[in-house]
């Protein structure tokens, strides 16, 4: 998860934030969990979820469900989480488990299927090996490291390039990362570098190491504490190919994402196995994929709405133009050596 940048300032402005910060969306004279059409449905998301204050209200409206919204973390601390809870589920649906965390939450049973209606285009991005359709995607993006380019130019120093720039000694102690053990876009970073590096990839990262690469909680802790752009010591930071957009000021960014490092990310949403309300659940799988969601996905969240006909941002046609990953893995090979990746990349993390 990602997010995106301008998303994080909003999220405590937006209804979604009341309910973040234990206010609930609903009265307890409406909560009636579990029938059609009314009462709480209980949404658990990663930390980045955003969207506008006057959507929630229109769902809510048009189906008479009250939503509550649970953080949880990171991608990845959200799927580790769904998996210790799966007896005891933390809400009704979930969305933000991504391709790289995927396969876990499946393999224990976390969601139940739901037959969710596609719009154009999201058949693409099905995730592959959920036979029963328990996932629902619902956006997209790639994780790429991006660079403070007016920190380079201010200083006449050409930025890296590409992912073995980063271990040179020119970049000693500017880049940082979110972990992949907690975060889905640090695990994405983790598969980037075995994409690339195959079975040297442990080398890489001992060499990564070695060149002062920091290693933080999440995406958050990297882009909006670390990285120069918001203040921080570092110009290298693990993101997205969409956060260019972001930094745009009088018509040009100050930032940009390294193409040759992306790896791809799809998010998805799926009804929780034992949800108290699985029809609110589906009714808002259903929300997410409708289009006004859709098309508020850009500009609230900074990921590509998998809807083909949703209309993007103006400005993300010249600062963040959607493009096909460079870097990938085989899902099922994810799923086979994710655990072993993990701690391999935990015992060099940690020494």
């Amino acid at each position: 998860m990602f997010i995106r940048p301008a998303t994080r300032g909003l999220v405590a402005l937006g209804a979604l934030s009341l309910v973040a910060t234990g206010c609930s969306l609903s009265t307890e004279e409406g909560s009636a969990s579990g029938e059609s059409g009314g009462g709480e449905v209980v949404l658990v998301t990663h930390d980045s979820f955003n969207l506008p204050e006057e959507l929630v209200a229109a769902f809510e409206e048009d189906t008479g469900y009250e939503l509550v919204h649970t953080p949880a973390g990171d991608g990845g601390e959200l799927t580790n989480k769904l998996v210790l809870t799966d007896s005891e589920p933390l809400g009704d649906v979930a969305f933000g488990v991504d391709n790289t965390f995927a396969s876990r939450a499946l393999d224990a049973d976390v969601f139940a299927p739901y037959d969710a209606e596609l719009p154009a285009g999201a058949e693409q991005h099905t995730l592959p090996g959920d036979e029963e359709g328990a996932l629902a995607p619902i956006d997209t993006g790639n994780v790429c490291v991006n660079v403070d380019t007016a920190w380079f130019e201010q200083r006449d120093r050409p930025p890296p390039e590409t992912l073995d720039d980063l271990t040179e000694p020119a970049y000693e102690s500017l880049f940082v990362t979110p972990g992949a053990t907690s975060s889905t876009p640090g695990m994405a970073f983790l598969l980037a570098t075995i994409a690339e590096y195959g079975e040297d990839w442990q080398q890489y990262w001992q060499d990564l190491l070695a060149n002062g690469a920091k290693i933080v909680r999440g995406w958050e802790d990297a882009y909006t504490v670390d990285f120069t752009y918001s203040g921080g010591n570092r110009p290298i930071v693990l993101s997205y190919d969409s956060s260019p957009a972001f930094t745009v000021a009088d018509g040009e960014t100050s930032t940009a994402d390294l193409a040759s490092t992306c790896f791809g990310q799809v998010e998805y949403a799926g009804v929780l196995a034992g949800a108290e309300n699985p029809e609110g659940a589906q009714a808002v799988i259903d929300w997410m994929l409708s289009q006004q969601v859709q098309e508020a996905l850009p500009p609230n969240m900074y990921v590509y709405p998998v809807a083909e006909d949703a209309a993007l941002p103006e400005e993300w046609a010249e600062f963040a133009p959607p493009a096909s990953p460079e870097l990938s893995l085989p899902p099922e090979e994810i799923a086979a050596n994710r655990s072993q990746w993990q701690q391999e990349w935990t015992d060099i993390t940690t020494r």
